[in-house]
């Protein structure tokens, strides 16, 4: 079996299977609910920076400086991001909030477009299939059907997470095995969710396999010995890869970058050297 050619081979020496436990972020790696955060969470900060007249370099320089940092922390608890936030007020000289003050601001402005979301999904007038990764439900049906129990690991609240897997119709894949920070708990590792799926299932590291969009759980996926698929998503209705998630996979460690799922049949069977 051929890799297949929306798949981009990083790492020649990447071990092919088998795998006996399989990691995966959930925004951007299984959901799309969520798509556009990134933008909602800079123009928030942007408009802090702003009030404060904290913006001494050109607009857009600033803006850049601002999404770099918001998308190093990708993948941590959200809260990470607003204490960094925080410490840039800070660092320019301004008066900052408390970090939860920003984080329920950030959260506000989201959640009002996540809601609408939701209640299309509850309303039936949109598919889980509309808000999915392409072919999401199928990677997980063919990992499962080979018997590997499926792990998900999310930097978003659990209580939003836990909702959305049931409204996108992810349960019967992945059961009660999601794993989130807890009322926005900044404590949450996605490292220690990969070391529990390890120790509980009594496997070695190298016969872990993650899939993640973030830095965060391809370097905690690489660190355990796993192989690590950059999921380089782009936003609902548009295919190919994503060129920016593609370059901060791949200086994240990852094995292999691909767009989506739509050839998951063929990706697991040259991963597992079929």
């Amino acid at each position: 079996m051929h890799l297949p050619l929306s798949a981009e081979l990083i790492n020649p020496r990447v071990r092919r299977g088998p795998f006996r436990v399989a990691v995966f972020d959930f925004d951007g790696t299984l959901s799309l609910i969520r798509e556009g955060w990134p933008q909602v969470m800079v123009s928030l900060m942007l408009d802090r920076l702003r009030e404060q007249r904290l913006i001494a370099e050109p607009e857009a320089e600033c803006a850049a400086h601002v999404e770099a940092f918001v998308m190093a922390l990708n993948g941590h608890p959200t809260m990470r991001q607003m204490e960094r936030f925080a410490q840039e007020v800070t660092a320019r000289g301004g008066t900052s909030a408390e970090p939860v003050v920003y984080l329920q601001q950030y959260l506000d402005a989201l959640m009002s477009v996540v809601r609408g979301r939701w209640e299309a999904l509850e309303s039936k007038r949109a598919q889980p299939s509309d808000w999915v990764v392409p072919n999401a439900h199928g990677i997980l049906r063919n990992l499962q059907e080979r018997g590997v129990p499926l792990f998900v690991a999310s930097g978003t609240d659990l209580a939003h997470v836990s909702r959305e897997v049931e409204l996108l119709e992810l349960t019967p894949y992945v059961g009660g095995r999601v794993y989130a920070p807890k009322d926005n708990d900044a404590s949450f590792r996605k490292r220690d969710v990969i070391e529990r799926a390890i120790r509980e299932l009594a496997v070695r590291g190298e016969e872990l396999i993650g899939f993640g969009d973030g830095v965060v759980e391809t370097q905690e996926v690489k660190r355990a010995g796993g192989v690590a698929v950059g999921v380089a998503s782009s936003t609902a209705g548009v295919r190919g890869v994503n060129a920016s998630k593609r370059e901060t996979l791949i200086a994240a460690g990852a094995d292999l970058i691909i767009p989506d799922y739509e050839h998951a049949p063929e990706l697991l069977a040259w991963l597992y050297g079929e």
